[in-house]
């Protein structure tokens, strides 16, 4: 129920939709002689909020905290036994129908799995990403890379497929069921900086200890952060992102399936904090 509720809901909250749906409301009041002058009003003011949120760097500033929680992995020479790459880089159902992997503009997610997986050959990689739409089942992400990763020398041996979850909850939950991590081991845990928090609060919540490897980062460093969107598109696109993701974090604090709000790197009992 939470997984209908949620997708509902969130279409229509995402900020992008619920402009639009402020906008139109704006018009069709305006077609009432009583409720022109308010409904003009309205359509004006968010219009302009469109446009504001799409060119001023507002999305920035609410992905940066999400993607500046974890810093960049850095290799310690520790050893690796296992790759956690979390779904959402692939188009799922258009990939079936091309016949090819179908990226979309987390394929970084891949990309960097694919690097791991050479430079740690001894390392398994457990895909996590199943389908499933409101409507209905849809095709799953896990089999599809799965299948590419062995198209490119990848040991099928090595590879985990979970192709249950439809959420970031249940990548957690069915994860930890297929990879049965032991004691000790180190598992690698890939997904977009932005989603990093609500990812790793998940599998501290089922008992999975995970390095942190955030990829996909959506701001640039430094001053860049302050810069406007060269397309109101552009903007709005991360402005639901980042939105969407501190819902998320709210939402699974709240529903029990994190135990911290803003989930980051545990401090040990020395002090230091650990990825």
């Amino acid at each position: 129920m939470f997984y209908y509720v949620s997708k509902i809901a969130w279409f229509f909250t995402t900020p992008s939709n619920l402009l639009l749906s402020l906008i139109l409301l704006g018009l069709v009041l305006s077609l009432f002689k009583r409720l022109r002058r308010l409904g003009i009003a309205l359509s004006l003011a968010f219009t302009l909020a469109t446009i504001a949120l799409g060119l001023l760097p507002v999305a920035s500033y609410i992905l940066l905290p999400l993607e500046e929680r974890f810093a960049p992995f850095r290799d310690d020479g520790r050893s690796v036994d296992g790759i956690i790459l979390l779904g959402g880089a692939v188009e799922a159902a258009d990939s079936k129908a091309r016949g090819s992997l179908v990226a979309n503009e987390s394929a970084e997610r891949v990309l960097d799995t694919t690097q791991l997986a050479h430079r740690y050959p001894n390392a398994r990689i457990l895909i996590s990403g199943g389908g499933g739409t409101v409507f209905g089942d849809g095709a799953a992400e896990a089999p599809i890379i799965a299948d590419y990763f062995k198209s490119i020398g990848i040991d099928p041996a090595r590879i985990l497929v979970e192709d249950r979850s439809r959420t970031t909850a249940e990548n957690g939950v069915y994860s930890k069921e297929l990879a049965r991590p032991a004691e000790g081991e180190r598992w690698l845990l890939v997904t977009s900086a932005w989603h990093m928090p609500r990812a790793v609060g998940v599998f501290e919540k089922v008992g999975f200890p995970v390095t942190p490897y955030p990829v996909d980062f959506r701001t640039g460093g430094g001053s860049r952060v302050h810069g406007p969107f060269a397309f109101i598109s552009e903007g709005l696109r991360r402005l639901d992102i980042g939105a969407k993701e501190w819902a998320g974090l709210i939402a699974y604090y709240a529903s029990g399936r994190t135990t911290r709000l803003f989930p980051g790197p545990q401090v040990s009992a020395d002090g230091s904090a650990s990825r």
